[in-house]
């Protein structure tokens, strides 16, 4: 399996356990939809410019975060209204190239945030013991706000840890803790949709991103 391609990681660019001259390691989110060039995008980076408003440049350095379509677009940019949104909130669109899932994807993720219940069915459906991991980006927001977050580790520990604390809490509780509606884990996909629409969408993926940053990071976002 090769290392990601330029500019889909957050982080110094080196997936060899390197950071600041000290051993790390590393967590990855995926966040997948179908086609990789609207929610998909839209999510990772947004997760990523909010990790850069919480923790500044050097201490990304262990978060990875990527994305990928079940059937998704090999090679394609992101779609323009994507863009747009994106430019909203002060996000970076520039250097995105769509992808395909592949298992590579999933085996090497340590946390997949779906668009949509059928986005995170056919993530575990692939195997890989992806099933305590892989969460619709709603339902995780939804256990990440009942978890305390002093049971977590503290920033000092390293984002790493308390990312895969965060994961396991998680998962311990998605039995527990069931959606109101069915309809509520899922956001709907803005694919040719006029550029209110997809405003709506980059809303309710923004809504849903804070408090899962805030949580893996211990920062709160900035007013």
């Amino acid at each position: 399996m090769t290392a990601p391609d330029a500019g889909r990681g957050i982080g110094n660019g080196d997936d060899t356990g390197t950071f600041t001259g000290l051993p790390r390691d590393t967590f990855r989110i995926l966040h997948v939809s179908t086609g990789n060039v609207c929610r998909s995008p839209i999510t990772e980076r947004l997760t990523r410019h909010a990790l850069a408003d919480r923790l500044g440049d050097p201490l990304w350095g262990g978060l990875i975060v990527e994305s990928a379509g079940t059937w998704g677009h090999e090679g394609a940019s992101m779609e323009a209204n994507a863009e747009a949104v994106l430019a909203d909130f002060g996000a970076d669109a520039s250097g995105f190239v769509g992808r395909e899932l592949l298992d590579e994807h999933v085996i090497r993720a340590d946390l997949v945030l779906t668009a949509t219940r059928d986005h995170r069915a056919q993530v575990i459906s692939m195997g890989h013991s992806a099933g305590l991991r892989t969460f619709t980006l709603k339902e995780f927001t939804r256990l990440v706000k009942a978890i305390d977050p002093a049971t977590l580790p503290p920033l000092e520990d390293g984002v790493v840890a308390r990312a895969r604390a965060l994961v396991r809490a998680a998962a311990a509780l998605r039995g527990w803790l069931l959606a109101p509606t069915v309809e509520a884990d899922e956001v709907y996909d803005p694919y040719g949709a006029p550029l209110p629409f997809f405003r709506s969408v980059g809303d309710e993926i923004q809504q849903a991103i804070d408090p899962v940053v805030t949580a893996l990071t211990g920062v709160p976002a900035r007013t």
